[in-house]
């Protein structure tokens, strides 16, 4: 790992060691939908994000990846449930954050997984969870989605359809990864821009989340694949 991400890294790493506690620090806690694996977590992601903007002297990533977001943790519970459909497979997992996803195919038995978000941070957070969760997460920070090819056997991405711009770069390239023969998995709380009349539904979940500024504790989740 180099550059941007090694940075963060070391700045994630530094954080987790500070002393302390309060709604501005990362704890290790069990997710609360998938208990199996343990995250690094803000207390509160925006009041996080604002302490490190403002010893950084600028403005940094949003921190997706410091939230279980329930997309994904409904997508970790349904491979952890089913490892049939990760084990011995290379899985992808797309705008990974925190690595649940990727983290939970891992334990399920994949044989490679990577995990792929275009944040230096979310890397960072990917590489510290794999380890803390002891399991091989080769975690990237290309932008993959012109790409042709998915490079795997089963590709899954969670919370990916929360804006028109993210929607419509992602699913081209989940369509083309199936049209090539890959498994896709999609997991979403009923976003404005999921694209219902393409996707079937699998599987609906009711899961806790830890997402900043939501009403509920719980939401329903739906795990889907292209038509």
């Amino acid at each position: 790992m180099t550059g941007a991400a090694a940075d963060a890294l070391t700045e994630l790493e530094r954080e987790i060691d500070a002393p302390g506690a309060g709604l501005d620090r990362l704890r290790l806690v069990p997710t609360p939908f998938v208990p199996e694996v343990r995250l690094h977590l803000a207390e509160d992601a925006i009041v996080w994000w604002a302490r490190m903007e403002a010893a950084a002297g600028h403005a940094l990533p949003a921190p997706y990846w410091a939230s279980a977001w329930a997309g994904g943790q409904a997508l970790a519970r349904h491979l952890l449930d089913h490892p049939e459909l990760a084990a011995g497979r290379r899985v992808l997992d797309l705008a990974a954050g925190s690595g649940l996803v990727a983290i939970a195919a891992a334990l399920a038995g994949a044989t490679q997984v990577t995990a792929n978000d275009i944040d230096p941070y979310a890397v960072a957070a990917v590489t510290l969870n794999a380890r803390v969760n002891r399991v091989a997460v080769d975690a990237v920070g290309d932008d993959l989605l012109d790409s042709a090819d998915a490079e795997a056997d089963l590709v899954v991405a969670g919370d990916v359809f929360y804006d028109r711009e993210m929607a419509d770069r992602m699913l081209p390239f989940l369509q083309r990864a199936a049209a090539a023969g890959a498994d896709v998995l999609v997991g979403d709380p009923g976003r404005g821009h999921l694209p219902t009349d393409r996707l079937t539904v699998l599987a609906d979940y009711p899961v806790p989340t830890t997402e900043p500024s939501v009403d509920s504790s719980l939401r329903r989740v739906q795990v889907l694949r292209p038509v």
